[in-house]
């Protein structure tokens, strides 16, 4: 878990005045892990912390709360109709753009929530592993401050086709936040009326040609109507640069494409780094058996740097 500073930033933006709420410390047996956040503004909230009893009553007192930062505790059990049985300590602050502004080029957060304005020893440490050596902390709250990391900006990811597949993988993408997702096809009557919340739409007539305008280092899915219209979208990937790119198809039609694609003058190693087929054999054939697929993949890929760079909690 991280604390989602695009999706704080968004959250401000629209509605002025957003409350977080983020599991600090979890004691027993508890819905979510520390580090789990929900926003939470007048009229609305997005994210969870659980669900259920605690989420509602979390929810109501971030609309109320008056002071910027609040530290409290709650059992959960029969009294709040949960069988968890555990407690959880939640760390709710609220925000606006200016004291948004001072979360801004940092990659931990670490502030007070109980404690003094000078940080611990415990605290000063992990900042500077973070600094020095790249080794990220886990969310935590230590001696009244929470540490948390800021989760690494969204990638790029393209997915070309609006066809069955193509919107089951923009509704399974659009509201993941490790994703910026743009959907393109040739024509605005392919897309559905109502696009998943964070999808932007790119109608196009040429769409290899809108290939130059994708940054270098986005994600790719290539799940169009033709295979001829795929073929070119590879062969424009493959000149362009890219992360990682998907093309759906079978056996048949990646080995038709590799002999294509070499005679256009890529080499071996440049078309095997196109995956072919995308998602897991072993799901099935569904459009959303092959969204879900995809997504666990590059989510899996996404998540594996960080992983390897977090720190240890003592």
């Amino acid at each position: 878990m991280s604390f989602d500073l695009d999706g704080l930033r968004t959250a401000v933006s629209r509605h002025g005045r957003v409350t977080r709420v983020v599991i600090a410390a979890t004691h027993g047996s508890a819905p979510r892990e520390v580090g789990a956040a929900m926003l939470v503004w007048q009229g609305g909230q997005s994210g969870t912390v659980g669900g259920g009893a605690l989420e509602y009553e979390l929810a109501g007192a971030a609309r109320a709360q008056a002071a910027f930062t609040r530290l409290s505790r709650h059992a959960l059990g029969p009294d709040m109709g949960q069988c968890c049985g555990g407690a959880v300590e939640v760390v709710s602050e609220v925000y606006d753009a200016a004291r948004l502004a001072g979360l801004e080029g940092r990659d931990v957060i670490a502030r007070p929530v109980t404690g003094g304005d000078d940080a611990p020893l415990a605290v000063r440490r992990r900042l500077a592993r973070a600094r020095d050596r790249g080794q990220l902390p886990v969310p935590q709250l230590i001696e009244g401050w929470m540490v948390e990391p800021v989760r690494p900006r969204a990638a790029p990811l393209w997915i070309w086709g609006a066809g069955h597949v193509g919107r089951a993988l923009a509704a399974t993408f659009g509201p993941l936040p490790d994703f910026h997702v743009t959907w393109a096809d040739t024509g605005a009557a392919r897309f559905p009326a109502v696009v998943p919340e964070g999808v932007t739409v790119w109608p196009a007539p040429n769409l290899p040609a809108l290939v130059a305008h994708a940054p270098r280092d986005a994600h790719h899915l290539i799940v169009t109507y033709s295979h001829a219209l795929d073929l070119a979208l590879c062969h424009a990937l493959l000149q362009h640069g890219f992360t990682s790119c998907g093309l759906i198809g079978s056996a048949t039609k990646w080995a038709r494409f590799r002999k294509r694609l070499g005679s256009l003058g890529h080499g071996p190693a440049e078309i095997a780094r196109i995956d072919c087929p995308i998602g897991d054999p072993n799901l099935g054939k569904h459009p959303q058996a092959i969204a879900v697929g995809t997504a666990t993949a590059l989510l899996k890929t996404r998540q594996a740097p960080a992983a390897r760079h977090q720190g240890t909690t003592a």
